[in-house]
């Protein structure tokens, strides 16, 4: 019922239409935004997300300081930002084997990010909306839940500091 929901209310926002007719659609509908608990640090959320991630069998493959290296470009009030990037490469040969345009939401992202009050928080797009918005075979719709359910303990894990 829940998914219904999440497509009518995609449906609807898209079709509000703003004065420069554009579709209004609210980004926040299409991340996963968790807020870093009080008394876990940025560095033992990320330690965490490595930790579970692994025992996830979901590699991960890439990681970008973003915030170190806007402060190698001197770019002022710089807060932390840095992007890790997990895979499972099975499922991700068996994705892309079905369909190549799931390439381009490859590898799966999870963004740590420090707001403006110095709190931690982990972004990553929302697998649901691919679950509910995408019609996939039921070896396929199983191996992106597996995914899916990955990245929310990843996230879950980060978040709560679970070493």
């Amino acid at each position: 019922m829940w998914r219904y929901m999440l497509i009518i209310a995609l449906w609807a926002g898209g079709m509000a239409v703003a004065a420069s007719e554009k579709p209004a659609l609210d980004l926040n509908q299409l991340v996963v935004k968790t807020a870093i608990a009080d008394g876990i640090s940025m560095d033992e959320a990320v330690d965490s997300m490595k930790l579970r991630a692994n025992q996830l069998n979901m590699k991960l493959v890439a990681h970008q300081p973003l915030s170190q290296e806007l402060k190698a470009l001197d770019v002022p009030d710089v807060r932390r930002v840095e992007i890790f990037q997990f895979c499972d490469a099975p499922i991700a040969k068996e994705m892309i084997d079905f369909n190549m345009a799931f390439a381009a939401f490859m590898p799966c992202r999870i963004t740590l990010v420090e707001d403006k009050a110095g709190k931690g928080w982990l972004v990553m797009m929302n697998p649901e909306f691919f679950l509910t918005m995408v019609t996939l075979p039921e070896a396929v719709q199983q191996k992106a839940t597996k995914v899916r359910d990955s990245l929310m303990q990843i996230i879950s894990a980060g978040a709560q500091g679970e070493l």
